[in-house]
């Protein structure tokens, strides 16, 4: 080969591998867009209950409706990107993403902020999948890939970090609806660069979309999910017990149905890979802990502990930092020691801070925070960036967009069960709490509802009997806190046991050369 035709090919070489990290850097502006707005809204609930009024149970679906609804349509959303395009699905889902933020913004009732919130769940299921799967396609390389996932995943937790800090000071000066318009201009910039950088791809040999299994994924995930989150918080009543019989008997269709198309929406035969089961169920309880953590954690440095929008976004940060650290080299450590290793670490580092945060109370300072943050951070970064390279890696990148869509269920879902489940853990002990028996009926049904509603109805009062109001209040608020903590320490730990053995022997790939 001539020193001519050697320039030329290290040039196209060159060229390629830029164009796949400038492509990269297209992705992680939607993971950002996602990810901003699912921190966003802890901060905002606050002013937001004072402004909308809505109930306790209210507050949950505005909290877990956009987590809902996503969960739902994430295997659909995956398949059909598979189908039509995964940089179409993605540009079009960022514009809609963009246009329903507007409508988040400018929400006057409790009942249009849970639609509104819905829709956005709409447009987000169209967002996650295409990234990991353009991800899939873009880098061949399994090391490179490990980083590019790394970079994917601690971008999610910058976003998780820029989103208080930037939501808290749109706070400090503006309405709370300003912390959804912040989406604007990085969906404006997601679409204009990517219709220029992103390749397309799709599966060559896909099938027609059944909308059958659609149907029946988005009815089941949702009709499950709310009967838990119900249960939690009101008993098995008859109206909880059909909707997870109806839920549960659409999972099973749907399933069954998956079995007998020739082009299913999701290959139910990937579960029978011991590590993509295995690294599917740490990304789901991995989530399930820190997120009703994160939730109601804001209104505990707010509404407890005094803090304005802004310092609590600002120490809230830790969890991000660690993320952001261990994500980018955790792929390294689990070729250095091994999968089951690094994952097992990590949950068991996130149980540990839950279980720390079982001795809190109404004056903890800050270093006991802050570090439990971390250490959630550091353990979240390690096992979210290796289970999700080990479900791309065990299928082949005709399927990147379906098996993208379940580590993307997994990790909706977790959230949505996190705040419901934990989130009822803390609303069914707050709402325990005795008011002073001066107060009345309507006054004490309101500081019932919720934290917020406490605080709003003690401007009703006098100063004396609000005090010990709020206080009574906040104290319960706090107990259901820790209770919380202890529920998803105990689910972490017994998660870690079991990724011990779910992924003996799974290892990650090694590069190839170019």
């Amino acid at each position: 080969m001539s020193r001519t035709d050697q320039l030329i090919r290290q040039t196209g070489v060159e060229e390629k591998s830029r164009g796949r990290w400038l492509a990269l850097s297209v992705l992680v502006l939607a993971v950002l867009l996602v990810a901003v707005d699912a921190t966003v809204l802890g901060l905002a609930t606050p002013s937001l209950s004072e402004d909308l009024k809505p109930s306790g149970t209210q507050l949950l679906w505005i909290g877990d409706i956009y987590s809902f609804v996503i969960a739902g349509l994430l295997v659909s959303m995956g398949s059909l990107g598979d189908r039509i395009g995964r940089k179409k699905l993605l540009l079009v889902g960022a514009t809609a993403f963009g246009a329903v933020s507007v409508l988040n913004a400018y929400a006057t009732s409790p009942e249009m902020m849970i639609v509104a919130r819905a829709l956005l769940g709409v447009a987000g299921a169209t967002l996650m999948p295409s990234t990991l799967a353009l991800i899939r396609n873009i880098f061949t390389d399994p090391r490179e890939r490990s980083l590019a996932i790394g970079i994917w995943g601690a971008t999610a937790s910058a976003g998780a970090a820029i989103g208080p800090v930037v939501g808290g000071a749109l706070l400090q000066h503006f309405w709370w609806g300003s912390v959804f318009l912040i989406n604007l201009p990085v969906m404006i910039a997601l679409v204009l660069v990517g219709i220029k950088l992103l390749p397309e791809s799709r599966n060559p040999v896909a099938g027609p979309w059944d909308l059958l299994s659609v149907g029946l994924s988005l009815v089941g995930v949702i009709g499950v999910v709310y009967a838990v989150k119900e249960a939690a918080t009101h008993g098995m009543t008859p109206e909880v017990a059909v909707c997870a019989v109806l839920g549960a008997g659409a999972l099973y269709a749907f399933v069954r149905r998956q079995f007998t198309l020739p082009s299913p929406l999701l290959d139910m035969r990937l579960f029978r890979h011991r590590g993509f089961s295995g690294a599917v169920l740490a990304d789901l309880l991995t989530v399930f802990g820190l997120s009703g953590l994160v939730f109601f954690l804001s209104q505990f440095l707010q509404l407890v502990q005094g803090r304005g929008p802004l310092e609590a976004g600002l120490a809230e940060l830790p969890a991000a930092v660690g993320a952001v650290v261990t994500g980018l080299v955790a792929g390294r450590y689990a070729r250095r020691y091994s999968v089951r290793s690094v994952v097992t670490g990590g949950l068991a580092a996130i149980g540990a801070a839950l279980a720390v945060l079982t001795v809190i109370h109404k004056d903890t300072g800050y270093p006991l925070l802050g570090a439990a943050l971390l250490v959630v951070g550091l353990g979240a970064g390690f096992s979210f960036t290796v289970t999700a390279d080990v479900i791309l890696s065990s299928v082949p990148k005709e399927q990147a967009g379906s098996a993208s869509a379940v580590s993307e269920t997994a990790y909706e879902l977790g959230a949505a069960l996190g705040i419901a489940l934990l989130g009822s853990i803390v609303t069914g002990v707050y709402q325990g709490f005795t008011a002073p028996a001066s107060v009345a009926g309507p006054v004490a049904d309101a500081a019932h509802e919720s934290l917020g509603g406490a605080v709003e109805a003690a401007k009703t009062l006098d100063p004396e009997t609000a005090a010990r109001m709020v206080g009574a209040a906040q104290e319960a608020f706090v107990d259901g806190l820790r209770f919380a903590s202890g529920v998803g320490a105990a689910v972490l730990l017994a998660t870690a046991a079991a990724a011990w053995f779910l992924l003996r022997g799974q290892r990650l790939q090694e590069g190839v050369k170019h």
